[in-house]
C-alpha cells in the first residue's frame, strides 16, 4: 500500500453513516435508510411502463443495459468492485423457472455484483434479471445513475397503491415468463454492514403466489489492501448462493410465505457465521419483541 493511499482521510459522510448504523442497530430499527438520498417523488401509474411495452422504453432499456455492462466492466477492471469468490453458482444455474433472488443490501454496487454473477451463470441467454429499486431512485435520482435506475431492467416500488397494483402485475408476468427478479428484503441499505438484517415479507409473498423459488444470496466481505477515495478499504466480496427455496404444494400461500422467509433467514445466518467464524449477535436491547423480529432465537 503506497503512502498516498495511506494518507487518504476517512470521509466525514461515511463516518456519520457508520454512526447512524450503530445507533439504529442498538434501537432495533433495521429498516431505516441511512444515506442522504434525493427526496422521493411519488411514482404514478402513468409515469411507469414496467413491462417496457412502448418502443421508447425498449430502446432506452437496450441502451441502458449496454452502458451499464460497460460501467460494470470498468468497475471490475479498476478494482472499484472486487469479486473475490463465488460459491454455489450451480444453485443459480439449475433453476429453469422464474425466481426471486434475495440479497443483503450494503452498497450501491451490490446489484452490479449480482448482475455479474447472473451473467456468469449463463442464465442471461434466456432470462432477464430485473432489479427492484426504491421509489426515489427512479423518480428523482440525477445524472448517470438516475438514467440506469430508470431504464436498466428496474422495477421501482411506489408509495402509490395504484402503482403498486401495476408493480405486482408486472412481477407476476415476468416470473411466469421465466425471468429472475432481484429484491432486497431487508428494505434498507446499510453501508458495509456485514450482518443479515430482519427480512420483510413482500418478496416471499410474490414467490409464494407465483409458485416459484427464492434463491438466497448473501454477500460476505473483507478489507482489501486498496484504500478507496473515501479513505476506507475497498471490500472484497464473496458471493454465497444458497440452494433454491421452493414453495410446498401442500401449504397455503401464507404458510409458504412464512416458511420461505424463515428458511432464507436461516441460510443467511448460517453463511454469516460460517464465513466470519462468529455467532450472529446484535447490539439491540434484548427484548422479546426484537428477538422475534430478528428470528435468531
Amino acid at each position: 500500500m503506497g503512502a498516498k493511499e495511506q494518507s487518504i482521510p476517512k470521509a466525514k459522510d461515511r463516518i456519520e453513516v457508520l454512526k447512524k448504523i450503530e445507533q439504529l442497530e442498538k434501537e432495533g430499527k433495521f429498516d431505516i435508510d441511512v444515506e442522504d438520498d434525493p427526496e422521493t417523488i411519488v411514482l404514478t401509474p402513468e409515469n411507469i411502463d414496467y413491462l417496457r411495452t412502448t418502443m421508447t422504453s425498449k430502446i432506452k432499456r437496450i441502451f441502458a443495459n449496454k452502458v451499464g455492462e460497460k460501467f460494470l466492466d470498468e468497475l471490475l477492471k479498476n478494482n472499484k468492485l472486487i469479486i473475490k469468490e463465488i460459491n454455489g453458482i450451480e444453485n443459480l444455474n439449475k433453476v429453469k423457472t422464474g425466481a426471486l433472488l434475495t440479497c443483503n443490501h450494503f452498497n450501491p454496487y451490490d446489484c452490479f455484483t449480482v448482475e455479474k454473477v447472473f451473467r456468469m451463470s449463463g442464465q442471461s441467454k434466456n432470462k432477464r434479471l430485473h432489479k427492484v429499486i426504491r421509489e426515489g431512485n427512479y423518480t428523482n435520482f440525477p445524472g448517470f445513475y438516475g438514467f440506469l435506475f430508470r431504464n436498466a431492467d428496474t422495477l421501482p416500488l411506489s408509495s402509490s397503491n395504484r402503482t403498486m397494483v401495476e408493480f405486482m402485475k408486472a412481477a407476476d408476468t415476468l416470473l411466469q415468463k421465466g425471468d429472475f427478479i432481484l429484491i432486497y428484503p431487508e428494505q434498507s441499505m446499510w453501508w458495509n454492514y456485514r450482518k443479515p438484517k430482519p427480512l420483510k415479507i413482500g418478496a416471499f409473498k410474490i414467490a409464494s403466489r407465483n409458485k416459484v423459488p427464492v434463491i438466497p444470496i448473501f454477500i460476505t466481505m473483507q478489507d482489501s489492501e486498496i484504500i478507496g477515495q473515501d479513505g476506507f478499504p475497498i471490500q472484497e466480496y464473496t458471493v454465497n448462493i444458497g440452494k433454491p427455496i421452493y414453495p410446498d404444494s401442500n401449504l397455503t400461500e401464507k404458510e409458504n410465505t412464512n416458511k420461505m422467509l424463515e428458511e432464507n433467514s436461516r441460510v443467511w445466518k448460517e453463511i454469516y457465521e460460517d464465513f466470519y467464524k462468529i455467532p450472529l449477535e446484535y447490539t439491540t436491547m434484548k427484548t422479546e419483541e426484537v428477538q422475534e423480529k430478528i428470528k435468531i432465537g
